[in-house]
């Protein structure tokens, strides 16, 4: 037996020895590489965890584990997920063809032929209460995910929680089926946001979209004192990374026509990121950086502070959020921002207050 298949079987030995055929267990995948190596005396000579975890790979792509996304990593290269899911362990259920065959009108069962253990009397519950909502979906409204799933699996979060649910994520990829043909949709999360005086919002035209709280309000103030650059109509409180889930909902409340959305963060690896991930997301929209507002940024070098950068934060897609952003400035500009970046320095947003802006009024 070679030594990857002596690495294959003894870590797909351990799973099954601690599969449940009724419930999920929790596992650490240091623990189970622990276990793995105390079996094997020239584990580090033939590379040991290179095989280990392509082990662990191939039974995540089986359905077998489920990783846990929370943030917490093995501290090994290539990385794995801390903890996993072991999946409940596939009952010898193999579903009748004649039943399939009733099925296949609507539904794709490939995926099951290549995967049979998927086959199990609880998924087939499922693909039947589909089958019967499909039937009669021409009489139905669209509602949210949640409501939806509630509907027709029991739990308001099993299409959407991979951590809770693992058999839930990727099922509608397997049957074939989209979110649309069970007429359920994501809303987009409300924000706040701010109308001028005297607008309304069939006015609303130019858009201001701001990451920190107290910048907001003193948007709010310099747009009443007509002070503010790009006399936006409406201010929006992005709320960090919260805007790139919840401005889908801007369109759910304002009329459909082109709007100019400026975008104004700290100047730090997040705030590009945040921008870089709104244009690429919103490509139909006019979305672009509020270049005059961090331009007074930039004159507050004084008040940069040390940037951190988040350990689970992809290296290349930080840089690329960077480049992207820096391309709006001029040389000069970028020079400024070269050495913030550098000095691992950042000018947070709040260095723009009311006292400060009238330095440029």
């Amino acid at each position: 037996m070679s030594t990857i298949d002596v690495i294959e079987t003894r870590v797909r030995g351990f799973i099954e020895d601690i599969q449940h055929p009724k419930q999920k267990r929790k596992m650490n995948i240091n623990d189970l590489e622990l276990q793995l190596r105390k079996l094997t005396d020239d584990y580090f000579e033939m590379d040991g965890y290179s095989l280990f975890y392509q082990a662990i790979q191939g039974l995540e792509e089986e359905g077998r584990l489920t990783p846990i996304q929370n943030h917490q990593y093995n501290a090994k290269t290539p990385a794995l997920p801390l903890f996993y899911w072991v999946n409940i362990k596939a009952q010898e259920v193999k579903w009748d063809r004649l039943e399939m065959m009733k099925l296949s009108d609507v539904f794709d069962f490939s995926y099951y032929e290549r995967h049979p253990e998927w086959q199990t009397k609880e998924e087939w519950e499922r693909i039947e209460k589909v089958y019967a909502f499909l039937k009669s979906s021409g009489e139905r409204e669209n509602v949210s995910i949640e409501e939806r799933s509630l509907e027709l699996f029991g739990h308001e979060k099993f299409l959407i929680d991979g951590d809770e649910f693992p058999e839930g994520k990727g099922f509608l990829a397997r049957i074939g089926i989209t979110q649309d043909e069970l007429k359920m949709m994501h809303y987009g999360e409300p924000f706040v946001f701010w109308l001028k005086q005297g607008k309304e919002i069939k006015d609303v035209q130019r858009v201001l979209i701001v990451e920190n709280l107290s910048f907001f309000h003193t948007s709010i103030k310099l747009l009443e004192m007509d002070g503010l650059d790009y006399e936006p109509e409406l201010i929006i409180y992005g709320e960090g990374t919260k805007i790139e889930e919840s401005f889908a909902f801007f369109f759910q409340m304002f009329p459909q026509k082109n709007y100019l959305f400026y975008y104004a963060g700290d100047l730090d690896a997040a705030g590009y990121g945040i921008l870089k991930r709104l244009i690429d997301k919103y490509s139909d929209c006019c979305i672009q950086p509020a270049l005059k507002i961090y331009r007074k940024m930039l004159q507050c070098l004084e008040q940069s502070n040390e940037q951190k950068l988040g350990q689970t934060q992809n290296l290349n897609e930080v840089l690329q959020s960077r480049d992207a952003f820096f391309q709006w400035f001029t040389e000069e500009e970028k020079e400024l921002l070269q050495q913030l970046w550098q000095e691992n320095k950042r000018i947070p947003q709040e260095v723009l207050t009311i006292e400060t802006w009238r330095n440029w009024m």
